[in-house]
């Protein structure tokens, strides 16, 4: 009988909850922050040397010859405000642009009431002159009110 009230005791104390602080995952935490310090401390301590350019610095880039082309509602074409007298005037005139050593921005305006085609000859015509930098403004024109 008595091995039976020991066992008893004994099952009776390991019911009971542990009253004690159990510290290793606070010196495991403390392991990792030693080591993230002594990883991080040569990084700050450590010194970057720069060799900065001396003098002025290169001038601005200048900003692009824009040329705006107009289409009229009747398929007429206008060189920066200047009529065009058709298609093969237009295609002289992309060539010349093209052959500049910096290329001129191209703004196609059609107008709302211009056809498609003349709009799309304008662009195959930039486009076979080797133009490179068009762009389409103006269509705000096209949203409804």
């Amino acid at each position: 009988m008595p091995n039976r009230t020991r066992a008893r005791r004994r099952a009776v104390v390991d019911d009971l909850p542990v009253a004690d602080i159990n510290t290793t995952p606070l010196i495991d935490v403390m392991l990792v922050l030693l080591v993230m310090i002594i990883i991080t401390i040569p990084v700050q301590l450590h010194a970057v040397n720069l060799h900065l350019p001396v003098g002025d610095p290169p001038p601005a880039a200048r900003k692009p010859e824009v040329v705006q082309i107009d289409i009229a509602p009747g398929g007429a074409l206008s060189w920066n405000g200047t009529p065009l007298a058709g298609a093969a005037d237009l295609e002289a005139h992309l060539v010349a642009a093209a052959a500049q050593p910096e290329q001129p921005e191209m703004h196609v305006r059609p107008d709302q009431g211009a056809k498609y085609d003349a709009f799309a000859a304008v662009m195959v015509a930039a486009n076979q002159a080797g133009l490179t930098r068009v762009g389409v403004t103006g269509s705000e024109q096209f949203i409804p009110k």
